[in-house]
């Protein structure tokens, strides 16, 4: 997988092990001004390294840097689709969409029904996001247990069906 991203000096590629570090500080960066809710870190590399035993992250870079990222784990005939998340300077300029896009295409390609993603309702920007990405919701989760927060909050699931162009 080589393929061009929206900006040319882009490049996508599968993570690997030896990602597990850059992967995890460009989650953790750019989490970071939304982390309004809880203290604690989004992510770590141990963490990261489970996840490519489940699945696979689809990393967007250029010579100098990790650009954003996306998880995908596949469950069934389904995908779980996680830690999307784009470099605080590349922030707002399409990179997200462009992720979402290629993920959604690997996905079909593998011949899986439908996407899943879930996300902490105090993030009040997104639902509108994955809305106009043709999602829609699916239900609520309890947020984890063990997680330090600052006020009550959950996750909301949202779906996308990939038979539909």
């Amino acid at each position: 997988m080589n393929e061009r991203a929206k900006s040319p000096d882009l490049r996508l590629r599968l993570a690997t092990n030896v990602d597990a570090e850059t992967i995890s500080r460009l989650i953790n960066d750019a989490f970071r001004p939304k982390r309004f809710f809880t203290d604690e870190d989004r992510t770590n590399p141990e963490e990261v390294r489970d996840l490519l035993t489940k699945g696979e992250f689809l990393l967007a870079a250029d010579d100098a840097a990790l650009a954003g990222c996306v998880y995908l784990e596949r469950r069934g005939e389904r995908c779980y689709l996680g830690l999307l998340c784009v470099a605080p300077t590349r922030q707002r300029a399409g990179l997200g969409a462009w992720l979402m896009a290629v993920a959604e295409d690997r996905c079909r390609a593998a011949g899986m029904r439908g996407i899943d993603l879930q996300f902490v309702n105090l993030r009040k920007e997104l639902p509108g996001y994955y809305r106009r990405l043709g999602y829609i919701e699916s239900g609520t989760a309890p947020f984890p247990a063990h997680v330090k927060i600052n006020q009550p909050c959950h996750f909301i699931k949202m779906s996308k069906d990939l038979s539909k162009p």
